[in-house]
């Protein structure tokens, strides 16, 4: 393993992340990626920058059956809602994220009462270029999904 490798190993474990399967592909994920139908959630979205250009934002889009309804103020970012009505349909987190580091940002929604959520991100770059995370599972840059299960 070359240096800038194990070094993206290493933030991944600091950070957190906990890479399996199809999960290893979608580099901004969101979690938890099992959740209960119809239910409130706190959703951590993660985003590395395992290239060698800085991140500078993150876009996720909100599904429409699901209810984004508080976003997690922090420090040393800032983020911005897009809104159809009321709705808010997409956030974007900005924060520059340099090479090997990894930033993690919080919102809370309300879950779809069945199925699965598939989160559509952009994560956009210092030079000018962006990865669509938008595929589905088995595509080059798949879109992190969250399973539901039926409520109890």
């Amino acid at each position: 393993m070359n240096r800038t490798a194990a070094w993206i190993v290493v933030a991944a474990l600091a950070g957190g992340l906990v890479m399996t399967g199809s999960v290893a592909q979608a580099h901004v994920t969101v979690w938890p990626q099992e959740s209960q139908a119809g239910a409130g959630e706190r959703y951590t979205v993660r985003v590395p920058t395992e290239g060698q250009v800085t991140t500078t934002s993150v876009e996720l889009e909100i599904p429409a059956d699901v209810t984004a309804m508080w976003i997690l103020v922090g420090s040393g970012y800032t983020y911005e809602t897009r809104r159809e009505g009321d709705r808010i349909v997409a956030i974007t987190w900005k924060q520059e994220i340099k090479p090997a580091e990894a930033a993690e940002y919080v919102f809370f929604a309300r879950n779809p009462k069945s199925g699965q959520i598939a989160w559509k991100a952009r994560q956009r770059f210092a030079d000018g270029t962006s990865a669509e995370w938008i595929g589905v599972e088995g595509d080059r840059r798949p879109a992190s999904v969250t399973r539901l299960r039926a409520a109890r």
